[in-house]
C-alpha cells in the first residue's frame, strides 16, 4: 500500500462518498448473511468459525490485490467519512429548521436507537455520539490498518466491523454467536480509538476547545462507557466541544442508561456542525499520518 494509494483512496471518499451502486461492503454483507443462515448455532465456537472464515477470506482477498490503483480503490470503499459527515450535518440542519419528524427519520442512518420520542437536544446528541464513534470505525481505523497491513489489513478491518454491525448485538440470537465478531472488532479498533482521542485533542482549538480538557475527559469518562472504543472517542469529542453526551437510549424496547461524558450543555445544531468540522480534521490528519508511516516506510 503506497502513500499515493492511501491518499488517493482518502481523497476519493471525500470527493465521492460511498459508491452508489454495487458497494463491495453490501456484497460482503449478503455473503455474510447467507453464511450465517448455514452456520448459526447458539455457541461462541460456531460464531468464531463464522468470523474466522469471513475475516480471513477478506484478508486473503486483499493480499492478492496488486497495484496502486486497486489499493486506492480498496481504501475508498473501506472508508465512510464523507457519508458520515453528510448524514450528521443533515440531522443538525433538520433540527435547526424545526422539522423534528424528518430529523428522527434521518438519524436512523446513524444510530440504532429508537428515535420516535427524541427531541431536538437528543437528536443532536445522537448525531454527535455516532459521529465520534464512527470517526474511529469508518475513518481512522481503516486508514491505520491500510498503513499497518496493506490491502489485506484494510479489508480484514472492514469485514470485522461489518460483522460486528450484523451479529455483534446482545440479542437472544446473537449474544453467543456474535461474541467473536464483536470482540474482534473491539480489538482491531482499540488502537484507532486512542489515536482518535489524541487527534481530537490536537484539533480541539479548531472548535474552541482545549487539548488538555479533551485528554482529561477522554481518560476520565471514556472508560465508564460500555464500549471500550466508542467511549474514548465520544468522551474526547465531548471534551473538545465542551458538551455533555451520554444518557438514556432505547433500542427496540431495551433501555440503556449510558454514563455522562463531559461536563457542558447538551448539543445544539451549531454543535453538530462543530463536531462535523472536528471529524473532518481528525480524518485528514489520520490520512496524512497513515501515508507517512505506512506508505513511505
Amino acid at each position: 500500500m503506497t502513500a499515493a494509494a492511501l491518499l488517493a483512496g482518502y481523497g476519493a471518499d471525500l470527493a465521492f462518498g460511498d459508491p452508489r451502486r454495487g458497494h463491495p461492503v453490501a456484497a460482503f454483507g449478503r455473503v455474510a448473511g447467507a453464511l450465517e443462515r448455514i452456520l448459526w448455532r447458539p455457541s461462541r465456537r460456531a460464531g468464531a468459525a463464522y468470523a474466522l472464515l469471513l475475516v480471513g477470506g477478506a484478508a486473503a482477498l486483499g493480499r492478492a490485490a496488486r497495484g496502486p490503483a486497486l489499493g486506492a480503490a480498496l481504501v475508498w470503499v473501506a472508508l465512510g467519512g464523507r457519508s458520515l459527515v453528510f448524514e450528521t450535518r443533515r440531522v443538525g440542519a433538520l433540527v435547526d429548521a424545526g422539522d423534528l419528524p424528518a430529523a428522527r427519520s434521518a438519524v436512523t442512518a446513524l444510530v440504532g436507537r429508537d428515535p420516535s420520542r427524541l427531541d431536538g437536544e437528543e437528536l443532536c446528541r445522537a448525531a454527535v455520539e455516532s459521529l465520534a464513534e464512527n470517526t474511529v470505525d469508518a475513518v481512522v481505523a481503516p486508514l491505520m490498518w491500510a498503513a499497518a497491513a496493506g490491502p489485506g489489513g484494510v479489508l480484514a478491518h472492514r469485514a470485522a466491523n461489518t460483522l460486528d454491525a450484523m451479529v455483534g448485538h446482545r440479542t437472544e440470537r446473537h449474544e453467543r454467536f456474535g461474541w467473536a465478531s464483536a470482540r474482534l472488532d473491539d480489538a482491531l479498533n482499540w488502537p484507532a480509538a486512542r489515536m482518535t482521542a489524541g487527534l481530537t485533542a490536537a484539533f480541539a482549538p479548531l472548535v474552541g476547545g482545549s487539548p488538555a480538557v479533551t485528554l482529561r475527559t477522554a481518560r476520565r469518562d471514556g472508560a465508564a462507557h460500555p464500549s471500550p472504543n466508542g467511549g474514548r472517542a465520544e468522551a474526547a469529542f465531548a471534551g473538545a466541544l465542551g458538551l455533555s453526551l451520554g444518557g438514556r437510549n432505547v433500542y427496540a424496547g431495551r433501555v440503556e442508561d449510558r454514563p455522562r461524558l463531559g461536563g457542558g450543555p447538551a448539543p445544539t445544531p451549531a454543535d453538530v456542525e462543530r463536531a462535523a468540522r472536528l471529524s473532518l480534521a481528525v480524518g485528514g490528519a489520520a490520512a496524512v499520518g497513515a501515508a507517512l508511516t505506512g506508505g513511505w516506510r
